[in-house]
C-alpha cells in the first residue's frame, strides 16, 4: 500500500505528479526519502509504460494539391493506437513543462525552439524509453530505471534527504 506522505490525496498525487515531471524533465531532482521512495514507483511505470508503446508508428500518406491542382504525395508518421493511449495516459499523470527562454535569446529564436507542443512527451517517447528499450535488450533487465541516494538529515526540520535519479 502506497504511503500517505501525511497529505490528502489530492496534495499528494499533486505532488507526485510535480515531482515525476520534474524527474523525467531534468533527469535528477533533490526531495525527502519518503517522497523519493514513493516516486520511484510512480515513476518506473510511466516509463514502463512508454517503453512499451514508443515504436507503436503509423505511417500515412498524405495527398495534397498545389496551386496547379497538380496532387503531391507525401508521407506523414502518426501515432498508433497503443502510443496513443499510453501517451494521453502519461499526460493525465504529469504536468506539461516548457522550454526555458535562455538569458540572451531573441524572441523569434526562443519560439522556433520551442515549437514542439509537448516537449515533456516527446522527450519521454523520443529520448527516454528508446534509451531503456536497448538497456532492457541488452542487460535483459526491465525496471530499474531510477536509483534513490540518501543524502541525510536536513538542517532545520531533520527531514531524510535524498536524489532521486534516472539511471
Amino acid at each position: 500500500m502506497p504511503g500517505k506522505l501525511g497529505r490528502t490525496t489530492k496534495q499528494r498525487l499533486a505532488i507526485l505528479r510535480n515531482q515525476a515531471s520534474q524527474l523525467l524533465w531534468y533527469g535528477k531532482i533533490e526531495t525527502t526519502a519518503a517522497r523519493a521512495k514513493e516516486l520511484q514507483s510512480y515513476v518506473e511505470k510511466l516509463i514502463t509504460k512508454a517503453i512499451n508503446t514508443y515504436d507503436d508508428v503509423v505511417e500515412v500518406e498524405i495527398v495534397a494539391k498545389d496551386k496547379k491542382g497538380k496532387e503531391i504525395k507525401t508521407t506523414a508518421y502518426k501515432d498508433g493506437v497503443k502510443k496513443l493511449a499510453a501517451r494521453r495516459a502519461i499526460m493525465a499523470k504529469t504536468y506539461d513543462l516548457q522550454e526555458i527562454k535562455g538569458f540572451n535569446e531573441k524572441k523569434s529564436e526562443y519560439k522556433k525552439r520551442t515549437e514542439i507542443q509537448h516537449p515533456l512527451m516527446e522527450k519521454l517517447f523520443n529520448e527516454i524509453a528508446p534509451k531503456y528499450a536497448q538497456r532492457k535488450e541488452e542487460l535483459g533487465q526491465g525496471g530499474g530505471y531510477t536509483r534513490v541516494y540518501l543524502l541525510g538529515q536536513r538542517r532545520g526540520d531533520a527531514a531524510e534527504t535524498a536524489i532521486i535519479e534516472l539511471v
